[in-house]
């Protein structure tokens, strides 16, 4: 055995059926969650003081959130059948 954990869902390439709704709705209330959150943070961002410690903890949360919908996009292109 290689060590890693086999992805509970089909690999990008992987035949399969087209995408179930339940899946894309996941995703869907997944986005939607992490926008609410990267607004909410850039709009703490801009109301803080320049140099300020709290500052730039409200730029973490902001980078984090942008990273994890950029996990979210890529996760949802291993498991989602390209249209072939």
């Amino acid at each position: 055995m290689s060590g890693k954990t086999p992805l509970p869902f089909p690999h990008a390439g992987a035949a399969s059926a087209p995408d179930p709704p339940e899946r894309q709705a996941l995703f869907h209330r997944l986005n939607n969650q992490l926008g609410i959150v990267l607004a909410n943070a850039e709009l703490l961002e801009s109301r803080l003081d320049e140099q300020g410690a709290d500052r730039a903890r409200a730029a973490q949360i902001v980078a984090a959130v942008i990273d994890a919908i950029s996990t979210a996009q890529e996760i949802k292109a291993l498991v989602t059948p390209s249209a072939q």
